[in-house]
């Protein structure tokens, strides 16, 4: 039987294939990664020891330029898409790196490239994009696009007032996007977190630290009117959600390959575990349903990169599919690797943490299948 070839995408449809950039720049972060990150440096984060994030984000951001992919040349950044994101993503996810490039490089950047060139965001653009600042948008990590109240409030000389609670990212920003409620509309605000008390929260994925954030007449600077506040914020939400499904599936990858590896090497009764039949099935529908969400988070990243018609229905069904998947190959793998599965010292288990933390990030699956069947004029 010859082998099966991909093919060719249908006109308007967006080609999921790896350019030979995107495959480029997946084997430099891996290899960056592999040298910095591997995931037995990474369970020192569960025991306090955070001392690997600030290299490793200052390698990833400005020695490799990854803080800028999104924001185009002439803000800045490196005029990349969402397609290249999407690579960095899935890399990091397979690391289970405990840097805030989703927080502050995706989803801070994209709610920023809404206000005008011109105006006072474009610093704190030129800043991100370079790598000097990082950033966090001040909601709940969980939540979801068309949720984005946030319970801040500005007095007449624009100094904000709240608290926003589990709050991706804060612990390492040095500024905090607010979004604060007005009578007009949702306004954007810029504040120095040194203005705020951030009090990092225990949370399952230590590797993406959360904190409550509380601001008493801060100081804040207007990026965003109440008029397009809000639907920059959505749009920066819509993006997360989207590409957290690549983040996933870089989970999900890392769990079955490791799986794999060491199914052919363990043996019992005499015989390698791997040639067991039951195991086979079982590592082979693990295998139909990675290869499932990889196609669902590559697509999903290909309408944000070509602001394409399907972008909100793709991006529903990538996080409806793709966070179920990363939580079951991570059950799997514990499962799989039997004792040694369940011990502190393999890191198999800050996968499952960051798969089931990843599963309310941006909303829930559940959620986002309600999303999908409002979308496509579905009933139930």
């Amino acid at each position: 039987m010859s082998q099966l070839q991909p093919t060719a995408p249908q006109p308007g449809e967006p080609n999921l294939l790896d350019t030979e950039t995107e495959a480029d720049l997946r084997t430099v972060v891996r290899d960056l990664l592999a040298e910095r990150c591997d995931p037995i440096t990474a369970v020192a984060v569960y025991d306090g020891d955070h001392s690997i994030t600030a290299p490793l984000w200052k390698a990833l951001a400005v020695e490799l330029g990854l803080a800028g992919l999104l924001v185009p040349e002439d803000r800045g950044g490196a005029g990349a898409s969402a397609r290249e994101v999407a690579v960095v993503l899935e890399e990091l996810g397979r690391a289970v790196a405990p840097v805030p490039f989703l927080t502050s490089s995706v989803v801070a950047a994209t709610t920023l490239l809404a206000a005008p060139v011109g105006g006072p965001a474009d610093g704190l653009i030129a800043s991100l994009a370079a790598g000097e600042t990082t950033a966090a948008l001040l909601l709940p990590l969980a939540t979801a696009p068309g949720a984005e109240a946030s319970g801040l409030t500005v007095d007449a000389d624009g100094r904000i007032s709240g608290r926003a609670t589990s709050v991706g990212g804060a612990v390492e920003a040095d500024v905090l996007l607010a979004p604060v409620t007005t009578p007009e509309g949702t306004a954007l605000y810029a504040v120095p977190a040194r203005d705020a008390v951030v009090e990092p929260v225990s949370s399952l994925d230590m590797t993406r630290r959360l904190a409550d954030v509380t601001l008493d007449g801060a100081a804040g600077e207007l990026l965003l009117p109440p008029e397009s506040g809000a639907a920059a914020v959505r749009r920066g939400l819509e993006t997360g959600a989207a590409l957290l499904a690549s983040e996933q599936v870089g989970v999900a990858r890392w769990c079955l390959a490791t799986t794999v590896a060491y199914l052919k090497d363990r043996r019992q009764f005499g015989r390698v575990v791997g040639g067991f039949q039951a195991l086979k099935h079982r590592v082979a529908d693990l295998y139909v349903a990675v290869e499932s969400a990889s196609a669902a988070a590559s697509y999903a990243a290909a309408t944000v990169a070509e602001d394409h018609p399907d972008r909100l229905v793709a991006t529903a069904v990538a996080q409806a599919w793709c966070s179920d998947v990363a939580v079951r190959t991570a059950e799997e793998a514990i499962q799989l690797h039997a004792g040694i599965g369940m011990t502190w010292e393999h890191p198999v288990h800050l996968y499952l943490k960051r798969a089931k933390a990843d599963q309310i990030v941006f909303g829930t699956p559940g959620l986002h299948r309600a999303q999908l069947g409002g979308l496509v004029g579905l009933v139930g």
